[in-house]
């Protein structure tokens, strides 16, 4: 089992910037790739970025592009999404996930996840 705690998540203006940052505890390992997700009302849970254990293979979102930074501490088993320039379109409850193997753009190659840190951006 892996337990995952989001944190970092708050209320912020428009084409400001915020850090998250996911804890990984328990059944930690290097098979572990490790996601961003994030689920706005009424949608579906969307993919963000993900990052494989040696943080050499990143993938993102086309709409996060140049905005959005994934990176990962793997002696510390933490992963941070880094969130410049926000959008109002922004706004979701954001998960982290752990998946064995490659990381994956797709949420049901994910085995584990948080319960999600709220970001909102105003206008």
């Amino acid at each position: 089992q892996v337990q995952l705690v989001e944190s970092g998540g708050g209320l912020v203006q428009a084409g400001g910037s915020l850090r998250l940052s996911c804890a990984a505890s328990g059944r930690t390992s290097s098979d572990y790739s490790m996601g961003w997700f994030r689920q706005a009302p009424g949608k579906e849970r969307e993919f963000v970025a993900s990052i494989s254990w040696s943080g050499r293979t990143i993938y993102y979102a086309d709409s996060m592009k140049g905005r959005f930074s994934i990176s990962r501490d793997s002696a510390k088993n933490t992963v941070t999404l880094q969130m410049n320039s926000l959008k109002p379109e922004d706004t979701a409850v954001y998960y982290c996930a752990a998946a064995l193997g490659l990381p994956s753009r797709r949420t049901d190659r994910y085995d584990y996840w948080g319960q999600g840190t709220q970001v909102t951006v105003s206008s």
